[in-house]
């Protein structure tokens, strides 16, 4: 069977991505640089059945996704983002689980002359194997050495590469020599779209926890702001009526008007002794928590001065 002409290729490939735009209400915008055909099959096989992987020229994809914005407006969204070696991964179900599938498929790669280094690349002290006629190469390089049973050994850890930086012909050679790969690659997530919305990645990561605390921060400074300020909302009004009853304590406590809440307080002041009886009430409860955590001490003591005694050994060992 002959292979379809360009038209017809084309024609289906948009045909595709329509479909997979109406069909999935969420993808992944993902970066594919330094990734190779074999690598790509392995990472359509581990997503298989979770997810659907389309790559593709970024003019094609814009053509499509531009030529279905009237049924899907929210689409408009994706193009600004359709740049540099892309594609796209469909999926309905968990954006989390499949975004760690992505990054669990990465291959170590050495380290090429005029790549972009996408982590730290730190050299650990070790012996290298070399013998004594590549010392030159190290010296140039300004690595400290020395020569151990024939060969080369690197005294200390050497952080030749930052993240970003460009990966020199010197920096490859010697990290080929010593046989490190130091970088891994694999789809990298850029974007996520979820049913009309595209945000960051790292939106992923946040917890429900961290919401929560990010939500009582926010109700905290807005009821200091409405504190000092007097105006009255929900999240001050609890610590307004608060203060108010504070108030209301200190002028009866100061005067000899009185009112049901207010009996105790001044009952107390009539009586200093009872501060004293409230003090020696709560006190054994204090002291039965605190008689455990004693014991266990003590105990533990105990078990180090018997062992203190007899070193660990019996009488007749």
């Amino acid at each position: 069977m002959g292979r379809e002409d360009k038209a017809a290729w084309k024609s289906n490939y948009f045909t595709k991505l329509v479909q997979l735009l109406d069909d999935y209400p969420k993808c992944f915008i993902v970066g594919a640089d330094n990734v190779g055909s074999k690598q790509m099959q392995q990472i359509r096989m581990s997503l298989r059945g979770a997810a659907v992987v389309l790559m593709g020229k970024n003019t094609m994809m814009r053509k499509a996704i531009r030529g279905h914005l009237e049924r899907n407006p929210a689409l408009e969204k994706i193009l600004p983002h359709v740049r540099g070696n892309v594609g796209f991964v469909f999926t309905r179900g968990d954006l989390v689980e499949v975004r760690d599938k992505l990054l669990e498929n990465k291959v170590r790669a050495p380290a090429r002359n005029g790549a972009i280094a996408p982590c730290p690349v730190i050299i650990p002290a070790q012996n290298t194997g070399l013998g004594p006629e590549k010392t030159s190469f190290f010296q140039a390089l300004s690595i400290p050495t020395k020569i151990s049973k024939g060969t080369i050994e690197i005294i200390n850890d050497v952080h030749i590469l930052k993240e970003g930086d460009k990966v020199g012909a010197s920096d490859a050679t010697l990290l080929n020599m010593l046989n490190i790969s130091p970088f891994s690659y694999g789809l990298l997530v850029q974007m996520v779209y979820d049913s009309g919305t595209i945000f960051e990645p790292a939106i992923l990561d946040i917890k429900p926890e961290d919401l929560r605390v990010k939500f009582t921060e926010g109700v905290a400074r807005l009821a200091a702001v409405c504190l000092s300020i007097s105006y009255p909302t929900l999240a001050s009004a609890p610590h307004s009526v608060i203060n108010g009853f504070k108030n209301l304590l200190a002028i009866a406590a100061a005067t000899d008007v009185s009112f049901k809440e207010a009996q105790t307080i001044k009952e107390f002041l009539k009586d200093p002794s009872k501060f004293v009886a409230a003090a020696a009430a709560v006190a054994p409860v204090a002291a039965v928590a605190a008689a455990p955590a004693e014991s266990k001490k003590e105990e533990k003591k105990e078990e180090s001065d018997s062992e203190d005694d007899d070193m660990g050994f019996g009488l007749f060992d």
